[in-house]
This record gives structure tokens, sequence and C-alpha cells, in this order.
């Protein structure tokens, strides 16, 4: 569906509310993401970004407002059915399966690409179809020279880098990762944000949305910036916008923060 920007858009979420008791989670967010962009979700803790995360990817429904996949209201669909309709989101699978190979682990979510879920798993590790599809999503992430590693012997970094692969091993049109670098250094950051870049165009992903804390990796990397305050959105634009409006990032980042980015721009200006 082409928009009024001549865009064609791929997701969208109109009037989403979602309270819990008393508590308003999501208060009115309405959004569309275009294919070929590269969104970043980003407010201080209790904003309501991984409610929307929840609410996009139908593991939960709102109570009041649609969300649009392809033409398709998905509220509350679920994730499984989700991601046969070409939507996948990262999940901390790593710490759910421990014992298993990073191959093993990538083929968990190629037989579900497939749809071979109905055979023995033990059969399925002699499946070339399935294990030549684990091997190509691990060597564009780098690991598959550790295809044997089990999951919990991987360093943190690795850990991170396979959890977006698993997601990624399903081919999905739009991808929706949750803090997908929270807990690994610098270096290491950089490092899944480039690859996960190259990966997806290497697969044919057409959108990817995230919730990231790290604002130089935001800022770096998107296309577009929504913030959200106390569960609505603050802000909706390009990055550039977003670091010069002191308000947005003073009230969505906190005063530590603004003062840190503010700083390194005025001494850039210098």
């Amino acid at each position: 569906m082409t928009n009024e920007e001549g865009k064609t858009a791929i997701l969208s979420a109109t009037d989403v509310r979602k309270w819990y008791g008393g508590f308003h989670a999501l208060d009115g967010v309405s959004f569309t993401i275009n294919e070929g962009e590269f969104v970043s979700i980003i407010g201080p803790n209790g904003a309501g970004k991984t409610t929307l995360i929840n609410v996009l990817t139908g593991l939960v429904a709102p109570n009041t407002g649609t969300v649009v996949f392809k033409g398709r209201d998905i509220s509350g669909i679920g994730p499984e059915k989700l991601s046969r309709m070409g939507m996948a989101r990262s999940f901390q699978l790593v710490n759910v399966f421990p014992n298993f190979s990073v191959l093993e682990f990538l083929m968990v979510a190629v037989v579900s690409r497939l749809g071979k879920g109905t055979r023995l798993f033990s059969s399925l590790l002699r499946d070339k179809q399935i294990t030549d599809g684990a091997m190509e999503v691990a060597h564009l992430f780098g690991l598959d020279a550790k295809k044997d590693m089990l999951a919990k012997n991987l360093p943190q970094g690795d850990k991170k880098m396979l959890d977006v692969a698993s997601a990624f091993a399903l081919h999905p049109e739009v991808i929706l990762l949750d803090e997908p670098t929270s807990g690994v250094s610098t270096s290491d950051k950089n490092k899944i944000m480039e690859t996960l870049v190259s990966a997806s165009k290497q697969i044919g992903i057409k959108s990817i949305l995230q919730v990231e804390h790290d604002m130089d990796l935001v800022f770096s990397y998107s296309d577009r910036v929504i913030a959200l305050q106390a569960g609505k959105i603050l802000a909706d634009s390009t990055p550039a916008l977003i670091e010069q409006d002191e308000e947005v990032v003073c009230t969505v980042m906190g005063k530590k923060e603004c003062f840190k980015i503010f700083s390194s721009l005025q001494n850039k200006e210098r």
C-alpha cells in the first residue's frame, strides 16, 4: 500500500492503547513503517517501548486501536502466525536453549521457516536443506567457525549475535529487535549493528524496527527515530532533527545523557 509520500507502508499502528489496570502503557500511539526504513524506538524506562513491541508482534492485543501488517489487521494474532506472514522478533532464546550448539540453535529457526517441525529433531540434523540454511545464516553473522560450540559457552557478544541471527534465519520481511546490543561492549555493539544491516540486505529484509538505548547507535544507523514518553509518541523524525532537539533528548534520555550529547555537540562546533 503506497502512502501520501509515495512510499510503501508495510506496518502501521493506529491509536493503539494498552492498559494494565489503571496504568496506561500505551496511550494513543500511531505511526507507519515504510519499506526500506530502519526505525529506532527510544525512551526512558517505563515509556512503553517493550509493550509496543509486544503489541506490534501480536504477543499481546491492544485494548483499543489497530495494528496492520501488509494490509491485514494483526492485533493479538501471536508471534507464530505472524512469523509465517513475514514478521519476526528476536527473543533471548540462548538462555532458554543453553545446551544447543550454534548450528542446532539456528536450525530450529530454519525448521520453523520450512515447516518441517513435525519430524524428530535427530532426523532434521541430517536434512541438507536445513543444515545448509542454518550454515548460510551462521556465515552471515560470523558464527560459522563456532557452529559446534554450545550457546551457553559463547561470549556475550556472540550470544547476542546468535539471538539476532535466529530471527534472521526465518527470512522475514520485517524484523523487530528488542535491545539487540544490551550487555555487550562498545566494539561488539558496532559489530552487531554492522552485521545485522549487512545481513538484512543479503536476506532481503524490507524494514527493521528496534528498541535501543545507545544513542550513538540510534543516531548512526536509523533512518527514523520514534521517541516514547509515558506511553505516547513525543517525537517521530530523522536522527538529525531528534539529535538537535534538546527538549526531546532531555525528556527521553534524562539529564545525564542529555548533558553528554549536547556537550559533545558544542565541542564539535568549536
